[in-house]
Order: structure tokens, then sequence, then C-alpha cells
């Protein structure tokens, strides 16, 4: 079980009540190339579906800044000393979200989680949806150090696939490692590179959206968030 004993539910509440979008939170190791596979999901799925971005990074803009080129909303949360964002933060985001757009024109919202396989298993920032990424230059044997991300994960990404040739690794091996500790995941390989695996990626995502589109009406309005 997730822990949510340090989160208000109140700020878990306005995440997921946002209507019409399907949150998702990629929490991932540092170097995983999140920040890449973001960006071809925003160009690739960009006229389709109205996106936001909600990046969390412990200081700086660099990734915000990189994502804002593309012309989508992206909200940047600085964590300072914590190294996970957390239900109040993810809140806060889609409530900047709210006074600057109109809420019921996202049809997703890509919540990007500070880069480590530890801290962000552990708290749940109201998403519908987790998403892992593992880079194979990391090795096969870190679902099993780190087996709570790959537990909670509702889909992984098995990155940077292109490199495969030059690295004595087993991209076989990481999936069924995962599987020990996650027989339902989603696992797809994939390279923001060559865009191996992206249509499959893409797929899933646009899953996930119609899914949830069925389940909340478009009319719904987003409650305030209190300070």
């Amino acid at each position: 079980m997730l822990k949510t004993g340090v989160l208000p539910m109140s700020s878990l509440k306005v995440v997921r009540d946002m209507p019409r979008t399907a949150p998702v939170c990629g929490a991932i190791f540092p170097g995983a190339g999140k920040t890449a596979v973001l960006e071809r999901t925003l160009v690739a799925l960009a006229a389709e579906l109205k996106i936001a971005v909600i990046e969390g990074d412990m200081t700086t803009e660099l990734d915000a800044d990189r994502l804002r080129q593309y012309g989508f909303p992206v909200i940047a949360i600085n964590t300072g000393r914590s190294c996970h964002l957390d239900s109040k933060m993810v809140a806060g985001g889609i409530h900047r979200l709210q006074h600057d757009h109109n809420p019921v024109d996202f049809d997703l919202v890509l919540v990007e989680n500070v880069g480590n396989l530890v801290c962000p298993a552990e708290f749940e920032v109201g998403e519908h949806a987790k998403v892992a990424l593992l880079s194979i230059t990391e090795g096969e044997d870190k679902p099993l150090k780190y087996p709570i991300m790959f537990q909670e994960a509702d889909c992984l990404l098995i990155t940077k696939t292109d490199l495969a040739p030059y690295l004595e690794v087993n991209i076989e091996q990481i999936a069924a490692n995962v599987r020990q500790m996650n027989p339902h995941v989603t696992i797809i390989p994939v390279s923001a590179k060559t865009g191996e695996g992206l249509e499959q990626w893409f797929r899933w995502v646009r899953q996930q959206v119609s899914d949830r589109a069925k389940l909340q009406p478009a009319t719904q309005s987003l409650p305030s968030l209190k300070h």
C-alpha cells in the first residue's frame, strides 16, 4: 500500500477530480531519458490531445524550459531538499493550471516526478496511472534492488534500447525481473533516439485517456484548492 498518511487527502481529491484528465506520474532513475521520452510524446500527441505538464525537480527549471519550447503549458515545481513530489505540491500545480487555463480543455496531465527509484514509489500524488522508466544502462538488477517502484507501476518503459548493441545487458532479463515484482505491468522497450517502441507507448497513453474520459463527465468543475 502506498504511504498516504503524510499526504493531505483534500489535495489528492483536487488532482483526481480534475475533469477529463488522466494524470500520469513518471517516477524514474536519473538519466533514464524521461524528458526525451516526454518530448517525443508531446510532439506525437499534440494534434489529438490537449496536454499539460507538471515538471518536478529538486532545483532549476531546465527540464521545464526544455518542454515549454513545444508550446504546452508546463508548471515547474522545485522540491528543494525533498526527493519527491507529494500530493500537496501536485495539487498546487493543478491549481496554477486552473488559474491560467480552462481545466476542462485538458485531456491529459503528465506529472514528471523527481528522478529516483526510491522516494517517489512510496508517495501517492493523485495520479490515475503510474509510469516508471528504467534505462538499460542501469543494468538488469535494478528491479530486484528497488522493487517498490516496479510493484506500483502500471507501465514500465525500458529506455535507451538503441544502446543495447554496445552493452552487456539483456533486455528480456530486465523484463523478467520486473515480472517477478509485478506480473500485470505493461512493459514497453523504447528508444527516444530511434523511435523504437514509441508508437506502442503512445497507444497506451491514448487508452488511459480514453478510459478516464468514459468515467468522468466533461462538464464537471474543478474543486478549488484552499491555501
